[in-house]
């Protein structure tokens, strides 16, 4: 599922596209994708409104629309959006469709239909309420956001906030990373590579942190997803954003390299199921404290161990290759491999027309 960093470089790829353009048709060809208001009344809702700003808020692209009212996209695993001119290909895994006043569309194209979208209004006191069709009675679902916790890269959050949140939980830590209530954005991937920049075992619990322990965790999740940011996210699985793929997948230092050499020890990467997730880890730089070990011991038997490093290196590979020969399959032409004259992608008005 793309998290902060991937669903932050859709939002700044789309911004410059579509900020001041006016919205004149939509459809939703798979109405379930539409959880506020009523799927008949989506339409309506934004026709003739102007797209005045793109945001984020935790994984969900926040468009902030004309007369008050506020657009969220939840691209989820497999959600793709992309802005074309009206012509462009289209496929039978584009649900969505915004037509804009200059000729082009915001699409979202999503293979699993997960991805899911919503219209609020925007409160006086800035969170989003309920939309009603006029002279239809107001409902009011709530502030989709209202849950969500601190955005962790906000300068509001500092060191003494995560201290105090932090110390307020317990559990272990990467269940808790991936908590959207306690901190928002953070996924597997990233949940993974700030635990081993700060030496710190997925498994150990909250309780066992020391003042250094996290200060280091603190900085290990802002830095990881600022240097995200900066690389476009990762690119796998069927991320990708409306100007191009990323290429933090490169940079990683645990995730899906299970069994590889740590880059900081040398020895092999180990992986195990945690809550339905992997979690990667070097059991040699983010070692358990003693007090952790005995109710963590059943977890750890549990890891698919691999036959060897350059086996596991080997494995990895494969993996890698066969996931992503599944993803083309899957998921036919992009619209980035669109041949020239059929549709270009990110045309800003007036550009290529």
């Amino acid at each position: 599922m793309p998290e902060l960093p991937e669903v932050e470089t859709i939002v700044r790829d789309l911004a410059p596209l579509i900020t001041g353009a006016r919205i004149v048709h939509a459809r939703a060809g798979w109405p379930r994708m539409i959880v506020h208001p009523a799927a008949d009344e989506f339409p309506e809702a934004i026709r003739g409104r102007v797209i005045e700003a793109v945001g984020r808020r935790a994984k969900w692209i926040v468009i902030e629309l004309s007369g008050g009212l506020v657009l969220v996209i939840g691209v989820r695993m497999t959600g793709q959006v992309f802005v074309v001119p009206s012509g462009a290909p289209a496929d039978r895994h584009v649900h969505l469709v915004i037509g804009l006043e200059d000729g082009r569309e915001l699409r979202l194209r999503d293979m699993r239909k997960f991805a899911r979208v919503g219209v609020y209004r925007r409160l006086p006191d800035g969170g989003l309420g309920g939309w009603a069709a006029p002279g239809a009675e107001e409902s009011e679902p709530g502030d989709p956001f209202r849950r969500h916790g601190p955005e962790p890269l906000d300068e509001r959050f500092t060191l003494g906030v995560f201290r105090r949140r932090l110390r307020a939980r317990r559990g272990r830590l990467k269940p808790l990373l991936l908590d959207q209530k306690f901190v928002a954005g953070i996924g597997n991937i990233y949940a993974d590579e700030a635990l081993w920049r700060a030496r710190l075992h997925p498994l150990r619990t909250v309780g066992t942190l020391a003042p250094a322990d996290e200060r280091r965790l603190y900085r290990a999740i802002r830095e990881v997803l600022a240097e995200a940011i900066e690389r476009r996210g990762s690119s796998v699985d069927d991320y990708t954003a409306p100007s191009g793929d990323g290429e933090m997948q490169e940079h990683l230092a645990v995730y899906q390299r299970t069994a590889l050499p740590c880059l900081r020890c040398g020895r092999g990467l180990r992986r195990i199921a945690l809550g339905g997730r992997g979690t990667h880890f070097c059991s040699w730089c983010q070692r358990l404290p003693a007090a952790d070990r005995a109710g963590t011991a059943a977890l750890l038997r549990e890891e698919r161990r691999s036959p060897g490093v350059r086996a596991g290196r080997d494995t990895e590979a494969t993996r890698r290759a066969a996931a992503t020969r599944r993803a083309q399959a899957r998921r036919g032409i992009r619209w980035t491999e669109l041949p020239a004259g059929e549709g270009v992608v990110g045309l800003r008005p007036g550009e290529g027309r």
